[in-house]
């Protein structure tokens, strides 16, 4: 049977902004498959995001949507989660969304452990403001900020996740869809953290600076940098030099999710002050 998307779609809004040959659409397609494939209704989905190309994606899908401030999302998100628990809370975020004006938000949500599934759409640029480098921005590549070569070392992301504190850390390619969908359906039934990073591709601002224009020329890009996590463990560091590893690189789970902690702890306070209370 043919995948229904328009159940999912807000289709008033369709078709969507993003540039040709943009990996985002390929990202969205991943998590509504997903989605279907565990069954959720689109009444118990909360869908959260900051500012970026990426977190434009809440406005095209039928959920409970929340379009906030640049790099808050999971601050929201984490809100949400508090007050409803029942619901499935998702964050989408660009690279520069994620880890640099919202990363100290995404240490500390890593940290706690609390059930959110966060989807990366990692393109090495901030793509929607005009270009400017990221924290994933590559050494040596171009950008509006970096017209000259970027200087800066760049950040792994999953990396970050995995030392912060995640319980559920993946990365894939939108070269590699179907591998993708698996990591997003498997961060969100995961209890816990989960971060799926999603190496994707920006023709406009990034390839056009970088000699990289062509959107298949992209895909063939991010595909060739992803390394399978089976086969990096026999490569040496210098190997790996300006590749990503990619499959489910890390997941744990037996370390307590923080609702459940917190709910815990609520019900002990209650039941203290009913004692109180009957002295």
């Amino acid at each position: 049977m043919a995948f229904e998307y328009e159940k999912y779609l807000r289709m008033q809004y369709i078709p969507h902004m993003w540039c040709p040959g943009c990996g985002i659409g390929i990202v969205m397609k991943a998590i509504l498959r997903a989605i279907d494939a565990l069954g959720w209704k689109n009444d118990d989905i909360a869908f959260v995001s900051g500012i970026g190309c990426t977190s434009r994606m809440p406005g095209y899908v039928d959920f409970n949507t929340l379009h906030t401030t640049h790099g808050r999302a999971l601050a929201f998100a984490t809100g949400i989660k508090m007050v409803r628990p029942d619901k499935h809370v998702i964050v989408v975020a660009g690279d520069g969304d994620a880890a640099a004006i919202g990363g100290n938000h995404f240490i500390h949500a890593c940290r706690r452990n609390i059930d959110l599934t966060m989807v990366i759409v990692d393109n090495n640029i901030y793509g929607m403001t005009g270009g400017q480098y990221s924290p994933t921005t590559p050494p040596g590549a171009i950008a509006t900020t970096s017209p000259y070569g970027h200087q800066e070392p760049n950040f792994d992301i999953a990396k970050l996740a995995m030392g912060a504190g995640a319980t559920y850390v993946a990365r894939g390619t939108v070269a590699q869809g179907i591998l993708l969908e698996r990591y997003i359906k498997n961060g969100m039934a995961h209890r816990g953290m989960s971060i799926i990073v999603a190496e994707s591709t920006c023709p406009v601002q990034f390839g056009r600076r970088n000699r990289m224009a062509d959107p298949v020329e992209m895909l063939h890009y991010v595909k060739e940098h992803g390394v399978p996590i089976s086969r990096a463990k026999n490569m040496t560091p210098e190997e790996l030099d300006g590749k990503y590893v990619t499959g489910e690189l890390f997941r744990n789970d037996n370390i307590p999710e923080y609702t459940e902690r917190y709910e815990k702890l609520r019900q002990k306070v209650l039941e203290s002050m009913k004692e109180k209370e009957t002295v």
